[in-house]
Protein backbone atom coordinates (compact mmCIF):
# COMPACT_ATOMS: atom_id res chain seq x y z
CA UNK A 1 0.00 0.00 0.00
CA UNK A 2 1.16 3.78 -0.73
CA UNK A 3 1.50 6.12 1.80
CA UNK A 4 0.60 9.22 2.08
CA UNK A 5 2.09 12.10 4.17
CA UNK A 6 0.17 15.84 4.67
CA UNK A 7 1.56 18.81 3.39
CA UNK A 8 -0.18 22.13 1.72
CA UNK A 9 0.00 23.62 -1.20
CA UNK A 10 -2.41 24.95 -4.49
CA UNK A 11 -2.34 23.71 -7.71
CA UNK A 12 -0.12 24.62 -9.82
CA UNK A 13 -0.61 27.48 -12.41
CA UNK A 14 -0.73 25.41 -15.26
CA UNK A 15 -3.69 23.58 -14.19
CA UNK A 16 -5.46 26.61 -13.06
CA UNK A 17 -4.91 28.38 -16.67
CA UNK A 18 -7.01 24.65 -17.85
CA UNK A 19 -10.36 26.83 -16.98
CA UNK A 20 -11.49 29.17 -19.61
CA UNK A 21 -13.69 30.72 -17.34
CA UNK A 22 -11.27 30.78 -13.55
CA UNK A 23 -14.13 32.37 -12.09
CA UNK A 24 -16.63 29.22 -12.14
CA UNK A 25 -14.37 27.32 -10.10
CA UNK A 26 -11.64 27.53 -7.06
CA UNK A 27 -8.49 25.39 -7.14
CA UNK A 28 -7.14 25.85 -4.30
CA UNK A 29 -7.27 22.95 -2.20
CA UNK A 30 -4.95 21.64 0.64
CA UNK A 31 -3.51 18.54 -0.66
CA UNK A 32 -1.92 15.18 0.52
CA UNK A 33 1.74 13.94 -1.06
CA UNK A 34 1.64 10.67 -2.12
CA UNK A 35 4.67 7.93 -2.62
CA UNK A 36 3.06 7.32 -6.06
CA UNK A 37 4.17 10.74 -7.42
CA UNK A 38 1.06 12.16 -6.81
CA UNK A 39 -1.40 14.38 -4.48
CA UNK A 40 -4.94 14.08 -3.29
CA UNK A 41 -6.63 16.63 -1.59
CA UNK A 42 -6.64 16.04 2.39
CA UNK A 43 -9.90 15.13 3.56
CA UNK A 44 -12.21 17.23 5.02
CA UNK A 45 -13.69 16.14 8.56
CA UNK A 46 -16.18 13.22 8.89
CA UNK A 47 -19.41 14.40 7.21
CA UNK A 48 -21.57 12.49 10.05
CA UNK A 49 -24.99 13.50 8.32
CA UNK A 50 -24.71 12.84 4.35
CA UNK A 51 -21.67 11.76 1.74
CA UNK A 52 -21.14 14.58 -0.45
CA UNK A 53 -22.32 11.72 -3.44
CA UNK A 54 -25.80 11.36 -1.86
CA UNK A 55 -26.39 15.16 -1.53
CA UNK A 56 -25.38 15.34 -5.00
CA UNK A 57 -27.48 12.85 -7.12
CA UNK A 58 -30.56 14.07 -4.69
CA UNK A 59 -29.92 17.76 -5.98
CA UNK A 60 -28.84 19.62 -3.12
CA UNK A 61 -26.42 22.36 -3.24
CA UNK A 62 -23.02 21.14 -3.07
CA UNK A 63 -19.22 22.95 -3.52
CA UNK A 64 -17.94 20.55 -6.09
CA UNK A 65 -18.99 17.24 -8.12
CA UNK A 66 -18.43 14.35 -6.06
CA UNK A 67 -15.84 11.76 -7.63
CA UNK A 68 -14.98 8.10 -7.88
CA UNK A 69 -13.99 6.15 -10.65
CA UNK A 70 -15.33 2.55 -12.15
CA UNK A 71 -12.61 -0.13 -10.89
CA UNK A 72 -11.01 2.03 -8.97
CA UNK A 73 -9.96 -1.05 -6.87
CA UNK A 74 -8.14 -3.44 -9.41
CA UNK A 75 -5.26 -4.63 -11.30
CA UNK A 76 -3.53 -0.96 -11.97
CA UNK A 77 -2.77 -0.34 -8.63
CA UNK A 78 0.36 -2.14 -7.00
CA UNK A 79 -1.22 -2.93 -3.87
CA UNK A 80 -3.56 -5.52 -5.42
CA UNK A 81 -1.02 -6.66 -8.09
CA UNK A 82 0.72 -7.56 -5.03
CA UNK A 83 -2.72 -9.48 -2.98
CA UNK A 84 -2.92 -11.22 -6.44
CA UNK A 85 0.11 -12.60 -6.16
CA UNK A 86 -0.42 -14.19 -2.95
CA UNK A 87 -4.27 -15.37 -3.85
CA UNK A 88 -4.16 -15.74 -7.91
CA UNK A 89 -7.96 -16.95 -8.25
CA UNK A 90 -10.34 -13.84 -8.76
CA UNK A 91 -13.05 -16.08 -6.87
CA UNK A 92 -10.60 -16.65 -3.73
CA UNK A 93 -10.14 -12.40 -3.33
CA UNK A 94 -13.84 -11.42 -4.27
CA UNK A 95 -15.54 -13.99 -1.81
CA UNK A 96 -13.74 -13.77 1.05
CA UNK A 97 -14.39 -11.15 3.92
CA UNK A 98 -11.42 -9.70 4.72
CA UNK A 99 -9.89 -9.80 1.30
CA UNK A 100 -12.95 -7.90 -0.06
CA UNK A 101 -12.85 -5.17 2.37
CA UNK A 102 -9.01 -4.57 1.83
CA UNK A 103 -9.62 -4.21 -1.83
CA UNK A 104 -12.08 -2.37 -1.75
CA UNK A 105 -10.52 -0.06 0.69
CA UNK A 106 -7.11 0.28 -0.80
CA UNK A 107 -8.04 3.49 -3.67
CA UNK A 108 -9.92 5.04 -0.64
CA UNK A 109 -6.66 5.08 1.36
CA UNK A 110 -4.90 6.30 -1.35
CA UNK A 111 -7.08 8.92 -3.30
CA UNK A 112 -10.28 9.42 -0.86
CA UNK A 113 -12.70 9.53 -3.45
CA UNK A 114 -16.68 10.71 -2.82
CA UNK A 115 -17.77 6.89 -3.63
CA UNK A 116 -16.05 3.46 -2.15
CA UNK A 117 -17.22 0.41 -4.41
CA UNK A 118 -17.69 -2.95 -3.37
CA UNK A 119 -14.73 -5.02 -4.59
CA UNK A 120 -17.03 -8.12 -6.55
CA UNK A 121 -18.24 -9.04 -9.53
CA UNK A 122 -21.79 -8.71 -11.41
CA UNK A 123 -21.27 -12.63 -11.43
CA UNK A 124 -21.42 -13.33 -8.57
CA UNK A 125 -24.46 -14.25 -7.60
CA UNK A 126 -24.94 -16.93 -10.26
CA UNK A 127 -23.67 -19.97 -8.02
CA UNK A 128 -26.81 -19.74 -5.64
CA UNK A 129 -29.10 -19.57 -8.72
CA UNK A 130 -27.40 -23.05 -9.92
CA UNK A 131 -25.48 -21.79 -12.75
CA UNK A 132 -21.95 -22.55 -12.03
CA UNK A 133 -18.83 -20.04 -13.43
CA UNK A 134 -15.73 -18.94 -12.68
CA UNK A 135 -13.33 -16.18 -13.63
CA UNK A 136 -10.62 -17.02 -15.36
CA UNK A 137 -6.51 -15.09 -15.53
CA UNK A 138 -6.35 -14.67 -19.32
CA UNK A 139 -10.12 -16.02 -20.54
CA UNK A 140 -12.47 -14.32 -18.39
CA UNK A 141 -15.85 -15.60 -17.22
CA UNK A 142 -16.78 -18.80 -18.07
CA UNK A 143 -19.83 -20.48 -17.94
CA UNK A 144 -19.54 -24.17 -17.38
CA UNK A 145 -22.88 -25.16 -19.05
CA UNK A 146 -24.82 -22.14 -20.78
CA UNK A 147 -28.31 -22.15 -20.98
CA UNK A 148 -29.80 -22.08 -24.28
CA UNK A 149 -33.41 -24.17 -23.90
CA UNK A 150 -36.26 -23.71 -21.21
CA UNK A 151 -35.24 -26.96 -19.24
CA UNK A 152 -32.26 -25.21 -18.83
CA UNK A 153 -33.85 -22.14 -17.25
CA UNK A 154 -36.20 -24.20 -15.12
CA UNK A 155 -33.29 -25.56 -13.57
CA UNK A 156 -32.38 -21.58 -12.44
CA UNK A 157 -33.02 -21.61 -8.61
CA UNK A 158 -34.55 -18.68 -6.93
CA UNK A 159 -31.44 -16.60 -5.46
CA UNK A 160 -31.07 -16.03 -2.29
CA UNK A 161 -28.09 -13.89 -1.19
CA UNK A 162 -27.84 -13.72 2.66
CA UNK A 163 -27.24 -17.94 2.28
CA UNK A 164 -25.54 -17.49 -1.48
CA UNK A 165 -23.18 -14.49 -1.00
CA UNK A 166 -23.13 -13.69 3.20
CA UNK A 167 -19.39 -12.26 2.74
CA UNK A 168 -21.30 -9.38 0.26
CA UNK A 169 -23.27 -8.34 3.14
CA UNK A 170 -20.42 -8.45 5.63
CA UNK A 171 -18.29 -6.76 3.78
CA UNK A 172 -20.40 -4.17 3.25
CA UNK A 173 -21.21 -3.70 6.63
CA UNK A 174 -17.73 -3.30 7.84
CA UNK A 175 -16.95 -0.85 4.73
CA UNK A 176 -19.86 1.37 5.58
CA UNK A 177 -18.10 1.71 9.19
CA UNK A 178 -14.62 1.97 7.99
CA UNK A 179 -15.68 4.75 5.72
CA UNK A 180 -17.86 6.32 8.13
CA UNK A 181 -20.05 8.79 5.88
CA UNK A 182 -16.85 10.24 4.61
CA UNK A 183 -17.77 9.31 1.29
CA UNK A 184 -20.51 6.78 0.00
CA UNK A 185 -20.52 3.02 -0.19
CA UNK A 186 -21.63 2.01 -3.19
CA UNK A 187 -22.75 -1.87 -3.57
CA UNK A 188 -23.74 -3.06 -7.65
CA UNK A 189 -25.65 -5.70 -9.61
CA UNK A 190 -25.63 -6.88 -13.28
CA UNK A 191 -28.95 -5.99 -15.29
CA UNK A 192 -31.07 -8.78 -16.69
CA UNK A 193 -30.12 -8.64 -20.23
CA UNK A 194 -26.28 -8.46 -19.57
CA UNK A 195 -26.62 -11.55 -17.04
CA UNK A 196 -28.01 -13.79 -19.57
CA UNK A 197 -26.00 -12.88 -22.09
CA UNK A 198 -23.44 -14.29 -20.55
CA UNK A 199 -25.49 -17.58 -19.09
CA UNK A 200 -26.26 -17.98 -22.52
CA UNK A 201 -23.31 -17.10 -24.74
CA UNK A 202 -21.03 -18.83 -21.91
CA UNK A 203 -19.01 -16.54 -21.46
CA UNK A 204 -17.83 -12.84 -23.11
CA UNK A 205 -18.42 -12.79 -26.80
CA UNK A 206 -18.22 -10.63 -29.78
CA UNK A 207 -21.21 -11.30 -31.93
CA UNK A 208 -23.96 -12.32 -29.37
CA UNK A 209 -25.53 -14.43 -31.80
CA UNK A 210 -26.66 -16.86 -29.15
CA UNK A 211 -28.28 -14.76 -27.38
CA UNK A 212 -30.29 -13.24 -29.73
CA UNK A 213 -30.58 -16.79 -31.70
CA UNK A 214 -32.66 -17.27 -28.29
CA UNK A 215 -34.38 -13.55 -28.43
CA UNK A 216 -35.15 -13.80 -31.95
CA UNK A 217 -36.62 -17.24 -32.12
CA UNK A 218 -37.37 -18.22 -29.13
CA UNK A 219 -38.23 -15.15 -26.88
CA UNK A 220 -40.13 -16.60 -24.50
CA UNK A 221 -37.85 -18.84 -22.90
CA UNK A 222 -35.28 -15.51 -22.79
CA UNK A 223 -38.07 -13.89 -21.11
CA UNK A 224 -38.46 -16.43 -18.33
CA UNK A 225 -34.55 -15.98 -17.89
CA UNK A 226 -35.32 -12.01 -18.10
CA UNK A 227 -37.50 -12.55 -15.06
CA UNK A 228 -35.56 -14.97 -12.83
CA UNK A 229 -32.73 -12.43 -13.50
CA UNK A 230 -35.19 -9.43 -12.20
CA UNK A 231 -36.48 -10.65 -9.68
CA UNK A 232 -33.01 -12.20 -8.07
CA UNK A 233 -31.43 -8.82 -8.88
CA UNK A 234 -33.94 -6.59 -7.26
CA UNK A 235 -33.53 -8.88 -3.93
CA UNK A 236 -29.63 -8.35 -4.42
CA UNK A 237 -30.19 -4.68 -4.46
CA UNK A 238 -32.42 -4.74 -1.34
CA UNK A 239 -29.57 -7.07 0.64
CA UNK A 240 -26.58 -4.45 -0.02
CA UNK A 241 -28.39 -1.64 0.76
CA UNK A 242 -29.57 -3.25 4.02
CA UNK A 243 -25.94 -4.56 4.43
CA UNK A 244 -24.48 -0.86 4.41
CA UNK A 245 -24.57 0.19 0.61
CA UNK A 246 -25.54 3.88 0.88
CA UNK A 247 -25.61 3.77 -3.62
CA UNK A 248 -26.15 0.73 -6.26
CA UNK A 249 -25.43 0.82 -9.46
CA UNK A 250 -26.91 -1.22 -12.33
CA UNK A 251 -24.50 -2.40 -14.87
CA UNK A 252 -26.33 -3.38 -17.87
CA UNK A 253 -23.21 -3.84 -20.46
CA UNK A 254 -24.60 -5.44 -22.89
CA UNK A 255 -27.71 -4.26 -23.75
CA UNK A 256 -26.27 -1.53 -26.17
CA UNK A 257 -25.89 -4.70 -28.52
CA UNK A 258 -29.77 -4.45 -28.94
CA UNK A 259 -31.68 -2.53 -31.17
CA UNK A 260 -33.77 0.67 -29.50
CA UNK A 261 -36.73 -1.55 -30.30
CA UNK A 262 -35.30 -4.51 -28.90
CA UNK A 263 -33.85 -2.93 -26.02
CA UNK A 264 -37.65 -1.81 -25.47
CA UNK A 265 -38.43 -5.33 -24.86
CA UNK A 266 -35.37 -7.59 -23.29
CA UNK A 267 -33.87 -4.90 -21.09
CA UNK A 268 -36.15 -1.84 -20.44
CA UNK A 269 -39.20 -3.54 -18.71
CA UNK A 270 -36.88 -5.79 -16.55
CA UNK A 271 -34.79 -2.73 -15.41
CA UNK A 272 -37.76 -1.11 -15.05
CA UNK A 273 -39.12 -4.02 -12.78
CA UNK A 274 -36.02 -3.81 -10.34
CA UNK A 275 -36.13 -0.40 -10.10
CA UNK A 276 -39.76 -0.22 -9.33
CA UNK A 277 -39.61 -3.24 -6.69
CA UNK A 278 -36.61 -1.83 -4.95
CA UNK A 279 -38.32 1.77 -4.61
CA UNK A 280 -41.49 0.24 -2.87
CA UNK A 281 -38.84 -0.89 0.00
CA UNK A 282 -35.95 1.47 0.00
CA UNK A 283 -37.22 4.13 -1.99
CA UNK A 284 -34.49 7.07 -0.95
CA UNK A 285 -31.81 4.50 -2.29
CA UNK A 286 -29.86 5.90 -4.97
CA UNK A 287 -29.53 3.44 -7.58
CA UNK A 288 -27.20 4.69 -10.96
CA UNK A 289 -27.52 2.65 -14.60
CA UNK A 290 -24.41 2.52 -16.81
CA UNK A 291 -24.78 1.03 -20.04
CA UNK A 292 -21.55 1.12 -22.20
CA UNK A 293 -22.03 2.50 -25.76
CA UNK A 294 -25.53 3.53 -25.05
CA UNK A 295 -25.54 6.80 -26.77
CA UNK A 296 -28.06 5.21 -29.38
CA UNK A 297 -30.50 4.31 -26.26
CA UNK A 298 -29.81 7.49 -24.47
CA UNK A 299 -33.29 9.27 -23.97
CA UNK A 300 -34.64 5.56 -23.02
CA UNK A 301 -32.38 4.94 -19.78
CA UNK A 302 -34.10 7.67 -18.08
CA UNK A 303 -37.74 5.36 -18.44
CA UNK A 304 -36.52 2.85 -15.87
CA UNK A 305 -36.76 4.90 -13.29
CA UNK A 306 -33.45 5.04 -11.93
CA UNK A 307 -31.56 8.11 -10.03
CA UNK A 308 -28.51 8.54 -11.96
CA UNK A 309 -27.37 7.55 -15.67
CA UNK A 310 -23.89 7.08 -16.29
CA UNK A 311 -22.20 7.90 -19.66
CA UNK A 312 -19.43 6.21 -21.42
CA UNK A 313 -16.94 8.66 -23.19
CA UNK A 314 -19.01 8.55 -26.67
CA UNK A 315 -21.54 10.43 -25.70
CA UNK A 316 -20.87 14.33 -25.34
CA UNK A 317 -21.41 14.94 -21.85
CA UNK A 318 -23.40 18.47 -23.07
CA UNK A 319 -25.12 16.88 -25.59
CA UNK A 320 -26.00 14.02 -22.46
CA UNK A 321 -27.23 16.31 -20.43
CA UNK A 322 -29.37 17.86 -23.02
CA UNK A 323 -30.93 14.61 -23.91
CA UNK A 324 -31.28 12.92 -20.26
CA UNK A 325 -33.24 15.96 -18.87
CA UNK A 326 -33.15 17.81 -16.25
CA UNK A 327 -34.83 15.01 -13.95
CA UNK A 328 -32.16 12.55 -13.80
CA UNK A 329 -28.37 13.09 -12.32
CA UNK A 330 -25.72 11.98 -14.46
CA UNK A 331 -22.68 10.47 -14.18
CA UNK A 332 -19.30 10.47 -16.17
CA UNK A 333 -17.67 10.63 -18.54
CA UNK A 334 -13.78 10.98 -18.72
CA UNK A 335 -12.41 8.67 -21.28
CA UNK A 336 -10.20 6.39 -19.12
CA UNK A 337 -7.52 6.36 -21.71
CA UNK A 338 -7.05 10.29 -20.81
CA UNK A 339 -5.47 8.63 -17.41
CA UNK A 340 -2.21 7.82 -19.99
CA UNK A 341 -2.42 11.67 -20.83
CA UNK A 342 -0.29 14.08 -19.40
CA UNK A 343 -1.11 15.52 -16.18
CA UNK A 344 -2.10 18.45 -18.40
CA UNK A 345 -4.15 16.76 -20.58
CA UNK A 346 -5.84 15.16 -17.70
CA UNK A 347 -6.87 18.54 -15.95
CA UNK A 348 -8.02 20.05 -19.21
CA UNK A 349 -10.56 16.97 -19.64
CA UNK A 350 -12.02 17.10 -16.44
CA UNK A 351 -12.65 20.94 -16.53
CA UNK A 352 -14.23 19.99 -20.07
CA UNK A 353 -16.42 17.06 -18.70
CA UNK A 354 -17.52 19.21 -15.25
CA UNK A 355 -18.49 22.46 -17.44
CA UNK A 356 -20.64 20.34 -19.85
CA UNK A 357 -22.18 19.17 -17.06
CA UNK A 358 -23.29 21.89 -15.26
CA UNK A 359 -24.08 22.74 -11.93
CA UNK A 360 -25.15 20.09 -9.51
CA UNK A 361 -26.69 16.65 -10.07
CA UNK A 362 -23.42 15.05 -11.65
CA UNK A 363 -20.78 12.55 -10.59
CA UNK A 364 -17.39 13.20 -11.74
CA UNK A 365 -16.47 9.62 -13.06
CA UNK A 366 -14.95 7.72 -16.16
CA UNK A 367 -16.59 6.87 -19.22
CA UNK A 368 -15.79 2.99 -18.27
CA UNK A 369 -13.41 1.21 -15.71
CA UNK A 370 -9.58 1.87 -15.17
CA UNK A 371 -7.68 0.46 -17.72
CA UNK A 372 -5.04 -1.93 -16.83
CA UNK A 373 -1.52 -0.04 -16.54
CA UNK A 374 -2.64 3.03 -15.94
CA UNK A 375 -0.07 5.20 -14.23
CA UNK A 376 -1.02 5.38 -10.28
CA UNK A 377 0.15 8.92 -10.29
CA UNK A 378 -2.39 10.13 -13.41
CA UNK A 379 -4.81 8.66 -11.26
CA UNK A 380 -4.08 10.49 -8.09
CA UNK A 381 -3.03 13.96 -10.03
CA UNK A 382 -7.12 12.77 -11.64
CA UNK A 383 -8.58 13.11 -7.80
CA UNK A 384 -6.36 16.16 -7.16
CA UNK A 385 -8.06 18.02 -9.42
CA UNK A 386 -11.29 16.81 -9.09
CA UNK A 387 -11.88 17.22 -5.52
CA UNK A 388 -10.09 21.09 -5.76
CA UNK A 389 -12.91 22.08 -8.06
CA UNK A 390 -15.74 24.67 -6.93
CA UNK A 391 -18.74 25.29 -8.67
Amino acid sequence: MMSCNYSFSSISPSSKSAFTSPSNFNLNPRLICCSAGGTVAEPKAINATQPLLLDAVRGKEVERPPVWLMRQAGRYMKSYQLLCEKYPLFRDRSENVDLVVEISLQPWKVFRPDGVILFSDILTPLSGMNIPFDIIKGKGPVIFDPLRTAADVEKVREFIPEKSVPYVGEALTILRKEVNNQAAVLGFVGAPFTLASYVVEGGSSKNFTKIKRLAFAEPKVLHALLQKFATSMAKYIRYQADSGAQAVQIFDSWATELSPVDFEEFSLPYLKQIVDSVKLTHPNLPLILYASGSGGLLERLPLTGVDVVSLDWTVDMADGRRRLGPNVAIQGNVDPGVLFGSKEFITNRINDTVKKAGKGKHILNLGHGIKVGTPEENVAHFFEIAKGLRY
